[in-house]
């Protein structure tokens, strides 16, 4: 696979080895990377000289900055609404593919593990965290939503942190993500080695990397659990607010800044967000991953969706001018049809045991 693409892939005696290589894009994953991670695990899939895939990252401080955000700005300022609705169908098949790969699947994440990064390593059977690890969903900050399974994935998180996470962008570190189960172990970063060798001798995976696991501490948001429990359960996002805002005591600091800051994402796609972690609990990952092709369909041909994308890109940490600005005005009617309102050419997923 040629270094262009940004990704390369090897077989190293058992193990399938992916490398996430484009240092100078903060490996941000593009439609066509996505497309390669698709082909390489279904062809892995039946291989029986593979044993597992380990997944790197060449970057010291990066594993994936997430979906390209400066060729999704070049696509919206294009037009070109089918391109971008092929990224998205690109990522989303990615994520189901991995869902439905069966053999033991490492990624070793020692930095910025951030949307589309969270989705090409969460679901597999392993999640190594290194020191570095940094977790985060931050689409409502562009005017999106948190996808790539995060409609599956988050809801199932202890308590009302899953949507916390969704509504703020929050970045979290190894400690917290272990925690939470979004890693399964937590293993200093000069150990990665060893973990690859190791996965390519064909060396049983879980005796191996319970055997490096440390404990990682108790994180940073154990003491704010019962706030955000308390807020991030109210049915409305104007309640979440309204919560936070009336904190005192203790932990009134964390509420206002947790309001201040959602307050700067879009209103948007603050509404769609909760109403994805509300119903996200009842769908399984496939039917998760089809209704956030819908939205992402809906999504893309909106002013919020421009604005923020390129406020990220090309605004040089200007705020976005989000339409409408305040959450009263968002027409919750508008928001509904976009969950209900079929889109063309929706997602259509294999079945799990799909032949390659």
């Amino acid at each position: 696979m040629s270094e262009e693409l940004g990704i390369t892939f090897e077989e190293i005696d058992r193990a399938g080895v992916v490398t996430l290589d484009r240092p100078s894009r903060l490996n941000a994953l593009s439609r066509e990377m996505f497309e390669a991670l698709t082909t390489h695990y279904r062809r892995w899939a039946p291989a029986p000289h593979i044993y597992g895939v380990v997944m790197q990252s060449t970057h010291p401080t990066v594993f994936s900055s997430g979906g390209d955000l400066k060729v999704l700005h070049e696509l919206c300022e294009q037009g070109a609404i089918e391109a971008i609705c092929a990224f998205y169908r690109a990522a989303y098949t990615q994520v189901w593919t991995l869902e439905t790969f069966i053999r033991p699947n490492v990624p070793l994440i020692n930095g910025l593990a951030f949307g589309g990064g969270v989705g090409i390593s969460l679901l597999g059977t392993h999640c190594v965290a290194a020191e570095g690890y940094r977790f985060a969903m931050p689409q409502v900050g562009i005017g999106f939503l948190p996808d790539i399974g995060g409609t599956y994935f988050l809801p199932r998180l202890l308590g009302s942190i899953g949507t916390y996470l969704a509504l703020t962008g929050r970045v979290i570190g190894p400690a917290e993500a272990y925690r939470l189960r979004l890693a399964s172990h937590y293993i200093p970063s000069s150990c990665f080695g060893v973990i690859k060798d190791a996965i390519s001798d064909n060396h049983p995976v879980d005796r191996l990397l319970d055997g490096l696991h440390r404990d990682p501490g108790e994180g940073e948001l154990v003491r704010h659990t019962p706030v955000i429990n308390r807020a991030f359960s109210a049915p409305t996002v104007e309640e979440i607010l309204k919560r936070l805002d009336a904190e005192e005591g203790e932990d009134a600091s964390f509420a206002h800044e947790t309001a201040a800051e959602m307050r700067k994402k879009s209103p948007t796609s603050l509404k769609i967000a909760l109403a994805q972690m509300q119903l996200g609990r009842t769908l399984d990952l496939a039917d998760a991953l089809k209704l956030e092709f819908r939205l992402a369909l809906h999504l893309v041909k909106t002013h919020d969706y421009r604005e923020g994308v390129a406020a990220r890109i090309a605004g040089k940490g200007c705020a976005p001018d989000w339409e409408p600005a305040n959450l009263a005005d968002v027409d919750q009617a508008a928001i509904e049809r976009m969950f209900t309102t079929p889109v063309e050419d929706e997602l259509v997923l294999p079945e799990r045991n799909f032949v390659p």
